[in-house]
């Protein structure tokens, strides 16, 4: 027979232990692969399904959401902050007016360093742009060698 343990932390305070910072905790280090991961020029192309951050948002807002979730994408893959969109991508999110955004965009992924580097707050900053595609299935992140 197996027995329970019962905790006396409550769920809300074991999902939120690591937020505040655990004074117990060594403070984590992030490894040399992931420091040189974010600071190399690269390019990926993805797929970013549209459709399921759209679901539930009004009309009005439904494009203007769809490039901040692209935006938010983009920052999330490249680790960067300073994300620049191609205005070929920005006319594809819109072309079915503002209730209309497409269910799915390909998208291509360009981190470039910042040639001004001294004044820029940023080290390196995203290109997004749009690869148009007849359909999606069966297509995977790439990672593009140039």
């Amino acid at each position: 027979v197996y027995k329970r343990q019962v905790s006396t932390q409550s769920t809300w305070d074991v999902q939120n232990q690591h937020s505040e910072g655990d004074p117990d905790m060594a403070p984590r280090v992030k490894s040399t692969r992931e420091k040189k991961r974010k600071s190399e020029v690269r390019s990926v192309e993805a797929t970013i399904h549209l459709h399921k951050h759209m679901h539930g948002t009004t009309f009005k807002r439904r494009a203007p959401k769809a490039v901040k979730k692209v935006r938010a994408f983009a920052q999330k893959m490249m680790g960067t902050k300073d994300i620049r969109m191609n205005p070929k991508l920005n006319k594809f999110l819109w072309s079915g007016g503002i209730k209309g955004v497409p269910f799915r965009a390909r998208l291509r992924l360009d981190r470039k360093r910042n040639e001004d580097a001294e004044n820029a707050k940023e080290k390196f900053y995203t290109v997004v742009s749009w690869i148009p595609t007849v359909s999606y299935k069966g297509l995977q992140d790439v990672q593009v060698e140039e």
